[in-house]
This record gives C-alpha cells, structure tokens and sequence, in this order.
C-alpha cells in the first residue's frame, strides 16, 4: 500500500468531476450556501427562517388547517408538528382543534413580528439578488420550482 501510486492532480480532478455534474451534490451544495445567508437575514427575528416563514402564512391566514400548512411548506406533518409546538411554546402562535382538524392562528405576539419578518425576507431575497444579478436569481427559482413540481410527481 506504501508503494501504490499517488493519481496525478488531472486523474484527481477527473475522479470527482461527476460531483460538478450531479443534481444532488449541486442542490445541496446550494442550499448550503442559501440557507446561511436565510440564517443571517432572520437572525433579527430571533427566529430560524422556516419558522419566519410560517408565522407570515399563519398571519396572512388565520385559522389555516395545519395540513395546508405542512403543503405549502413542504415538509411532513409531523416536521410541522414540532415546529408549531415551539412557535406555540414562544406564544406566537395557538391551535384550535375543530373535530379532526387543527387550525393554527396567529397571537398577538406573533403578528408583531410580521414587519420584521418581512423585512428579514426583503434582506434574504437582496442578499442573493447581490450576489446572483436580478435576472439568474429569477431564473433559478423558476427553474427550481419547475424541476421540484415535475420531481415529486
């Protein structure tokens, strides 16, 4: 083994070129690098970026059902579960249980965080237009959104 080759430095690159070429590898690479600069935009609020952004849908619909919730921020109910548990816990938001449906409201706690919320998400979206130009950041999202619907069908 103390006798094997060492590759060259273009077999070395060759070796991991599959990794610049590979979905999973790239979109996860980016979410890496968008979702440090997500934390700092919403480190005012006191609150991790996905918790931001569900306390604006609760805001914008009071009352909406947590499976609404859990569609439209893509993550598992149970996922959704946790993160209403510790939004109530801060008292920012509150259930109702009607029969077999919960619906989540905001308190009045949780609507007073609404302008920095914004705020923190005008910051995120200005953090990468920065970084990206106007016009890619666009395309990106569209592009990411187009490839997520035809992906989870």
């Amino acid at each position: 083994m103390a006798n094997e080759p060492k590759p060259s430095a273009a077999a070395a690159e060759a070796d991991d070129a599959f990794l610049h070429s590979c979905m999973y590898f790239t979109t996860n690479r980016l979410s890496r690098a968008i979702t440090r600069i997500a934390d700092e935009a919403f480190a005012t609020t006191g609150l991790a970026p996905a918790y931001g952004y569900l306390i604006r849908l609760v805001i914008v619909k009071p009352g909406i059902t947590q499976k609404e919730l859990s569609e439209k921020l893509y993550i598992t109910p149970s996922t959704l579960t946790r993160f209403i548990d510790k939004l109530q816990a801060k008292g920012m938001v509150e259930r109702q249980v009607q029969g077999k449906t919960v619906l989540v409201y905001p308190t009045e706690k949780g609507r007073a965080l609404e302008p920095s919320l914004r705020q923190a998400s005008k910051q995120l979206k200005a953090s990468y237009v920065a970084v990206l130009g106007e016009e890619l950041a666009d395309l990106l999202t569209s592009q990411q959104e187009q490839a997520s619907e035809q992906l989870e069908r």
